[in-house]
């Protein structure tokens, strides 16, 4: 039996090629996708199988956070659940960004329920106030070889832009081989205006995403504590590694704690994914990781975060494409030639 640790992923990856992932790989697991829309319908908002089933995609509607929430996180723990756990067994879960609103449920910190209320709210909620935006720029190269001295150089930027009047632009996310950033029109605009284009697509700005995880969010992280209670926590099943690479362990975690990271911390200050899978790599040391779906993005900043950890000697994108071909130590269970090697069979 092989151990993993499973991560979950964040807004952003449900696109174009997900749609209808729901039905295409869990379409016996609808009564669960029932009670989420039961939820949904209460609330006015359109059920997940209205979205999921819908004969195109259409980027307003699908990458709206009030819908990209709930389809991601619907998709994210209906994987975890269907991980064979005859062949794996899974030692802790982390996840990126909005991903730790599915960990929390996949690790049984949230019930199913309560923890699709969690990531349904606060999605609607950062959709309604949707305060700034996010920018994603590359701090490695296509060899995905690490260079410190140019991510440094980056945040430099960032700094001296923030520091500008008027301008607000800050670390969002640490996210292996990129930097995520957050921050309003003029520092966004400021920091396109000053980074060299690269790949054809970077500086990239993220549609409907607002500056996560910077203190720009706290009106929401106060109206989703007003609507969440720390009621809907309880202890966690398995262990959790959150955005700042802290542990929370099974019959060892304040709830209240976890309920204030989880709509504190975790909204208003930037979100450290690459620590997280350091830490997860070498306090758990697992066999395998395995990214959920929807969608394939977060796999490779996931690699490149293990490379970052040096995680089994790796140093480049061919040392990890070179252990992948060997025995795969990296699963994303949105690549359809990946999902069987962790998942007996898809409906």
């Amino acid at each position: 039996m092989k151990t993993a640790v499973v991560v979950c992923p964040g807004r952003g990856v449900y696109n174009r090629t997900e749609l209808g992932y729901l039905a295409a790989h869990h379409g016996t697991g609808r009564e669960m996708f029932d009670r989420f829309d039961a939820q949904r319908s209460t609330a006015g908002q359109e059920t997940l199988q209205a979205l999921d089933g819908a004969a195109t995609f259409a980027p307003a509607r699908h990458t709206r956070g009030d819908n990209a929430s709930a389809l991601i996180f619907a998709a994210s723990l209906a994987d975890f659940q269907a991980i064979d756990r005859a062949r794996i067994q899974v030692v802790a879960v982390t996840g990126n960004s909005m991903g730790w609103y599915s960990a929390l449920a996949c690790a049984g910190a949230l019930s199913p329920e309560n923890g699709f209320h969690l990531a349904n709210r606060m999605g609607t909620l950062m959709q309604h106030h949707l305060i700034g935006g996010q920018i994603i720029y590359p701090v490695m190269d296509e060899t995905w070889r690490p260079n410190p001295a140019r991510k440094a150089e980056i945040l430099g930027w960032v700094a001296e832009i923030d520091a500008q009047p008027n301008c607000v632009l800050r670390l969002s996310i640490d996210l292996g081989g990129m930097l995520v950033l957050a921050g309003d029109a003029p520092g966004l605009a400021a920091f396109e205006q000053r980074a060299e284009s690269l790949q054809g697509r970077f500086p990239m700005r993220l549609a409907n995403h607002a500056a996560f995880h910077t203190d720009l969010q706290a009106p929401v992280a106060q109206a989703g504590r007003a609507e969440l209670p720390a009621s809907l926590f309880t202890s966690p099943g398995l262990p959790l590694i959150d955005g700042r690479g802290v542990i929370w362990s099974p019959h060892a975690t304040n709830i209240d704690a976890l309920y204030g990271y989880t709509l504190g911390h975790q909204v208003v200050e930037p979100y450290d994914f690459t620590h997280a899978i350091r830490v997860a790599a070498r306090e758990f040391a697992p066999d395998i990781f395995i990214v959920t779906g929807p969608g394939t993005t977060l796999g490779g900043a996931t690699a490149q975060s293990l490379i970052l950890s040096g995680w089994r000697g790796l140093t480049s994108r061919q040392d990890f494409e070179a252990m992948q071909a060997q025995a795969p130590g990296l699963v994303s269970l949105g690549r359809p030639d990946q999902r069987d090697l962790a998942i007996s069979a898809s409906p």
